[in-house]
């Protein structure tokens, strides 16, 4: 079966995806995105993604039209649900603390800062269940918790004197299979902050697959579409 332009585009985008969850190196991504556009059949492009599954729900046929879901950071959120917590909760005062890098974070964590700041990073984090509440409060410090674009998160708090709410967010979709996070609590004379970004190393990714897709696009260009062979007349 030949592959039209939206088969290609749908497996660049596999590609994308796996070069930004670190499946990927730089220098495989490349290789198959070009093998990609220049591809004129299905049996060409389907080698391309045979390893590389959607993180968390199947992959979609070549000749599909189903939408390729996106996932970006949020890897495989299954593998990613259940454990034991590590940490249920944080205490600052006069002081600071965070939690990042790789944690299972408890069903219910409880954090306090009093004239200090805590850091809750939930991107690289676990969860100990589907369902998880974050109860921050501050009194006169400040508590900053940060999650993918792709994690569904619900703000939930009050701010006296202080503020209480979402701040900077990078673009993504909250995933279906992805985890509930609420965050609650009071600031009084102090704040709670909520942001939604990519760890540098996933926006360094993202930006060379770009840079990589860019020179395959223009490869393209140069060598013209796929086309099939011409019949004499």
């Amino acid at each position: 079966m030949r592959a039209s332009d939206a088969e290609r585009e749908r497996i660049a985008e596999l590609l994308r995806e796996a070069v930004a969850e670190g499946r990927l190196d730089m220098d495989e991504f490349g290789q198959r995105l070009e093998t990609a556009y220049k591809a004129r059949t299905h049996g060409e492009l389907e080698p391309l993604v045979q390893d590389l599954p959607a993180p968390g729900s199947a992959v979609a046929p070549v000749g599909s039209s189903a939408p390729v879901p996106l996932r970006g950071s949020a890897a495989n959120w299954p593998a990613r649900i259940g454990g034991t917590a590590t940490s249920k909760g944080a205490f600052a005062f006069w002081g600071g603390f965070n939690r990042k890098g790789r944690w299972t974070v408890g069903r219910t964590f409880t954090a306090f800062a009093m004239w200090g700041g805590g850091e809750i990073d939930l991107r690289e984090a676990n969860f100990e269940d589907r369902e998880i509440v974050i109860r921050c409060f501050t009194i006169m410090g400040g508590l900053q918790v940060t999650a993918p674009p792709e994690l569904n998160v619900e703000v939930r708090g009050v701010g006296i004197m202080g503020g209480f709410g979402e701040g900077s967010s990078e673009d993504g979709e909250p995933a279906p299979d992805a985890p509930t996070v609420r965050v609650t609590g009071f600031a009084l004379m102090g704040g709670v902050g909520v942001e939604r970004k990519r760890t540098k190393a996933e926006r360094r990714r993202l930006k060379e697959a770009k840079e990589a897709e860019r020179e395959a696009r223009r490869g393209r260009e140069v060598e013209g579409p796929a086309e099939g062979p011409r019949k004499e007349l």
